[in-house]
């Protein structure tokens, strides 16, 4: 039986290399172009047309929703993380074979407040917001204990809920948007709703429009707890969803008042997924810092350097939760790829960072803006990312202690049953490379989420700037890349052949930047999703700031 000294050890992650490397960026950035990405840029008054170069489509005809952060600094204050900036909506419109790029900030209580006094007036995810300065003392001192101002700066994603289309964070507010003009329509506080404090940017959409989210609450004898909540479909009487959400499954919290960060969860067709990092959230830091001395998010993230990481389980139909003490080795989880089941076991997919060290400690805009060396430099100190495939077992009773309980002949991943009725998981590594990520993962959705798959696509990380599309065959692991010197593309969407047979066939839309002299300075980019080759580009003369996550809208 393994003993405590044997756990503590193993909580160190595995330091195991992939030996396919060519999704490794082999580009060095020596000119330093990635810092245009974290810059100001103005929005547009109307569209502006790009120069098309390929042919696109006949059949792509839509649009691609982009977010991100446009405004990096507001009078003479700066904000300092990458997840603070005021969020721009981003469209690249596909018409007859045109293209027409539009943008415009959103008009959030944040970025209005923000324009109206030339200051920043609410605290950001790294960036605390300070009383007005032309206020008396007394005045600034008390403006510390008027309680936690919660950002709705709705950055990082944007998604439908029935006929609706929203921005978010990962706040309790999301902003209710207009897709086609790039309005901004209202605020939305999901706590007029259902008992959560947040959700993520990275909620699950079945094919009949049903939305599932995550997020902390408080669950019984006032311990945290995780809300998984659902937003039906619109019915015919037309009621607004948001009207009808509930919570239908609450997970338990390791810690009764330290909550895991959590960017996104599983979702299989019976099960819920949701794994708890060592990253913490300290609410009690979070509620007397903010209010007392001034803090910001990031001040209030704190490792639990000896728990590991605890993978929960959820029945989708009825909303039992599995009492199943699933743990592995210490691990930052943002983004899950793909989570299915297959003779009662579940498959989780997941972009990982070893270790328990906050991987966002390393994403401050100081650190991104750096010389090249110095980005190589400091990327060096941070958990290093891989993709691994973890597999639970859904039936673990009657097993014998110390055999692996996974029996797919296709995955080398481990699950071993200790005396103490902990189930270890140890994880297949499907991708890795010396400070390179795969991540913002992306899947044909539509067709193969919560089902066994063969591909996924990301944005490809070297030493955190994004500079390639990747590709990887998570069953051969077999990868492909696109990439070009100078050039820093974004999450990659995925985009099916209208009736399709092959899990791959379609294409993948990005947006490129391109600050280098004697060119256009960035462009939307078209890619073959099989082999990831070029089918077009369109060209537009303006720079684009980084977005995060979006969509493509038929």
């Amino acid at each position: 039986m393994p003993t405590q000294a044997d756990f503590s050890t193993s909580l160190q992650s595995r330091c195991v290399q992939s030996e396919n490397r060519k999704m490794c960026s082999r580009i060095e950035h020596p000119a330093g172009g990635y810092k245009k990405i974290f810059e100001t840029v103005e929005e547009l008054a109307e569209p502006l047309p790009a120069v098309v170069t390929g042919v696109i489509p006949p059949w792509l005809k839509g649009s691609l929703l982009r977010l991100g952060p446009g405004l990096f600094e507001i009078g003479e204050e700066q904000f300092y993380h990458l997840f603070d900036g005021q969020a721009m909506f981003h469209k690249f419109d596909l018409k007859n074979g045109a293209v027409t790029y539009h943008r415009k900030f959103v008009r959030t209580d944040a970025y209005v407040r923000a324009m109206t006094e030339n200051r920043i007036v609410i605290t950001e995810f790294g960036t605390f917001a300070f009383p007005d300065p032309c206020k008396n003392i007394f005045s600034r001192f008390f403006s510390y204990f008027k309680g936690v101002e919660v950002t709705d700066n709705a950055l990082v994603n944007v998604y439908p809920v029935g006929e609706d289309f929203y921005a978010c964070t990962e706040t309790n507010y999301i902003t209710k948007v207009n897709p086609e003009t790039l309005e901004t329509i209202s605020k939305v506080d999901l706590c007029n709703y259902v008992s959560i404090n947040g959700v993520t940017a990275h909620p699950h959409i079945e094919n009949d429009g049903t939305v599932y989210n995550i997020g902390n609450c408080f669950g019984k004898g006032c311990s945290i707890a995780y809300n998984l909540v659902k937003i039906p479909p619109t019915q015919k009487d037309k009621v607004d969803p948001l009207e009808r959400m509930k919570v239908v499954v609450q997970f338990p919290c390791s810690d009764r008042f330290k909550p895991s960060y959590v960017h996104s969860f599983g979702m299989s067709e019976n099960y819920f997924v949701l794994v708890e990092t060592p990253v913490k959230i300290n609410l009690l830091k979070f509620l007397s810092a903010w209010s007392i001395r001034g803090a910001n998010y990031m001040d209030c993230f704190e490792s639990n350097e000896t728990m590991g990481t605890w993978f929960h389980i959820a029945t989708k139909k009825t909303g039992e939760y599995q009492n199943i003490k699933f743990r592995t080795s210490a691990i930052n989880v943002f983004h899950h790829i793909n989570t299915y089941e297959e003779d009662g076991f579940l498959v989780v997919d997941l972009c990982t960072w070893k270790g328990f060290e906050f991987v966002y400690n390393y994403l401050y805009l100081a650190n991104l803006k750096e010389n090249w060396d110095e980005v190589k430099k400091n990327a060096m100190m941070a958990p290093q990312p891989e993709v691994r495939r973890y597999v639970l077992p859904l039936d673990v009773d009657r097993v014998e202690q110390g055999k692996n309980l996974i029996c797919l002949p296709y995955t080398t991943a481990t699950a071993t049953m200790w005396a103490d009725g902990t189930v270890w998981l140890e994880p297949e590594v499907l991708f890795s490379g010396p400070r390179q990520a795969f991540e913002f993962p992306q899947i044909n959705y539509k067709k193969f989420s919560m089902k066994k798959y063969t591909y996924a696509y990301a944005l490809g990380l070297n030493h955190f700037i994004p500079d390639r599309i990747c590709k990887l065959n998570v069953k051969t692991k077999e990868t492909w890349v696109w990439q070009e010197p100078d050039s820093y593309p974004s999450e990659p969407i995925f985009v099916a052949t209208p009736n399709a047979v092959d899990e791959d066939d379609g294409v993948i839309l990005t947006v490129v930047v391109t600050p280098g002299a004697g060119q256009r300075p960035a462009y939307f980019l078209i890619l073959n999703a099989k082999d990831l080759t070029e089918v077009a580009r369109a060209e537009v003369e303006t720079i684009i700031p980084v977005t995060f996550h979006g969509m493509y809208k038929p």
